[in-house]
């Protein structure tokens, strides 16, 4: 199927949708750089602390009336709010020092997010370390998720659903993430794999 043009009335960078994600993204900014609290700004314009972080989150629109005593708590008019948002980047870094990324991190197995953590999405996409010995267990994700696994260094072993496959270096998996699973280090050295999952 074609697919619309970028100039389309569909793709219009100026939609409202598009505004609305902006201003949630400069509140949680400039929220930051003034180093408040979600309850102080809270205090400050009179909006619930459960409101001002589903907004930030943008999971809620804030309404006219609701955007203006956020900008008044913030010390910036309505028109200064909108000028000064960015516009968003065409490319989104991670950081390998970026430590918000770390989803675990134990003497057995350190898991990094390599995926948009603002991002909802039905895929995700993480780099595994684990240790000698080290073993990742999950538990049974949603009916039909499967995960995809690539070494990048060392071994390890892969069992899902009770069935059993060694992997080495540069080798490659996919399998069932809708039952009990692990994924282990049986080497005596570190072992690093990338792991897609993708739900359905």
């Amino acid at each position: 199927m074609a697919k619309e043009p970028r100039n389309s009335p569909t793709h219009s960078t100026g939609s409202a949708e598009d505004v609305s994600r902006s201003v949630c993204r400069r509140i949680r900014e400039l929220r930051k750089d003034r180093k408040w609290s979600l309850d102080t700004l809270s205090r400050a314009s009179g909006v619930s602390r459960s409101m001002l972080s589903q907004i930030e989150r943008e999971l809620a629109n804030p309404t006219l009336a609701v955007t203006v005593r956020i900008a008044g708590a913030l010390g910036i008019s309505m028109a200064e709010l909108l000028e000064q948002m960015p516009s968003s980047p065409m490319i989104e870094v991670i950081r390998a020092e970026d430590h918000s990324h770390i989803f675990r991190s134990d003497k057995d197995c350190r898991i990094r997010t390599l995926s948009p953590l603002h991002l909802e999405k039905d895929v995700e996409f993480y780099e595994v370390t684990l240790t000698p010995g080290g073993i990742l267990e999950s538990a049974p994700h949603f009916e039909g998720t499967r995960e995809f696994l690539t070494v990048q260094k060392g071994r390890v072993q892969v069992i899902s659903d009770g069935e059993t496959e060694e992997l080495n270096r540069a080798d490659s998996a996919s399998y069932r993430a809708d039952v009990t699973h692990q994924i282990r280090n049986p080497g005596r050295s570190e072992a690093v794999v990338f792991l897609v999952v993708i739900y359905q």
